[in-house]
């Protein structure tokens, strides 16, 4: 077992309850499995310049954000809910909304309780209040921005040398030295890196003034990265297959749901196929190129 971490500490206590349900059964290299901390994989947000600048600290590169914020459906919902707690409008902002309105998800999914928050909320109230969550979302973690799954590159990189080192050591017939790799992030690791896989993408970007048009959107960061979120690759060695190519084989889950793969639509694919299709990504993606900033100052939408 090689378990990697951020150095936040609830990811390494998700990594060491991780270790201890797997139980003193499953022999993974002794109780006491060490945790790395490896922020550069695991948090290579904060390592990339060219994001910190242009998205994470840029006011500008979440306009879509606070335009929606200021939009037509954030006003009736800020309405509803002045008049619902006998507030002038002028008292309130969609932070503060915002804010309630989280009270009420964290309390029903945490502790499986209905908060007083809640009812301030009708059910399309708070279709409006995550489709602001999936904007921010989208323009900081997701397609927004290139550089955003692009960041990501040097995760993707490691999982696959990980998987190229597995078939290696199958192929010379040696024990595979890490049967198990355990890496603990954030929602702020997973969500990029599966936009820069393709997944979750919408025809149109998610827009201040296209709430409508993306109700059936694929964009929905609770579904994508709901808490305990996990990506999953699992490499198959296969005895009876008809060519060479297929004698290894891979599968993604998501959530503990199986993924269909972009290339064939299928929830299977050789791992010959999965290497062929991610192919750029895996040769031409390099994070220190990726994330150096732009000689010349320019704004994020401008770059980006």
């Amino acid at each position: 077992l090689a378990l990697a971490s951020s150095s936040k500490h609830r990811c390494l206590q998700s990594g060491a309850a991780f270790r201890r349900g797997l139980g003193p059964t499953l022999d993974f290299g002794g109780d006491e499995v060490e945790v790395e901390v490896n922020d550069s994989l695991m948090r290579f947000f904060d390592h990339c310049a060219k994001f910190v600048a242009l998205v994470e600290e840029n006011e500008a590169a979440m306009c879509q954000v606070n335009a929606f914020k200021e939009g037509p459906e954030m006003k009736k919902v800020l309405e509803k809910v002045a008049s619902a707690l006998c507030l002038p409008v002028e008292e309130l902002n969609a932070d503060l909304v915002q804010v309630a309105f989280l009270t009420c998800s964290y309390e029903l999914a945490i502790k499986n309780v209905t908060s007083p928050w809640c009812s301030l909320f009708s059910e399309e109230d708070a279709k409006v209040l995550e489709y602001l969550n999936d904007l921010k979302q989208y323009w900081k973690r997701g397609y927004g921005y290139d550089i955003n799954s692009r960041s990501s590159c040097v995760l993707f990189q490691d999982i696959f040398q990980h998987l190229d080192k597995a078939v290696q050591e199958s192929k010379s017939s040696k024990p595979i030295s890490s049967p198990l790799i355990v890496q603990v992030g954030h929602a702020e690791t997973l969500q990029p890196l599966l936009a820069l896989m393709g997944y979750f993408k919408d025809a149109e970007p998610l827009l201040a003034n296209n709430y409508a048009r993306q109700a059936q959107r694929k964009f929905r960061s609770g579904r994508i990265v709901p808490y305990a979120a996990n990506l999953v690759f699992v490499l198959y060695h296969c005895d009876h297959v008809n060519a060479s190519q297929e004698e290894y084989q891979v599968q993604l889950l998501l959530n503990e749901k199986l993924l269909a793969f972009h290339h064939s639509n299928e929830t299977i694919s050789t791992y010959m196929d999965l290497k062929d299709y991610y192919k750029d990504i895996l040769e031409n993606c390099h994070f220190k190129q990726e994330c150096e900033l732009p000689k010349v100052n320019v704004t994020a939408v401008d770059e980006l």
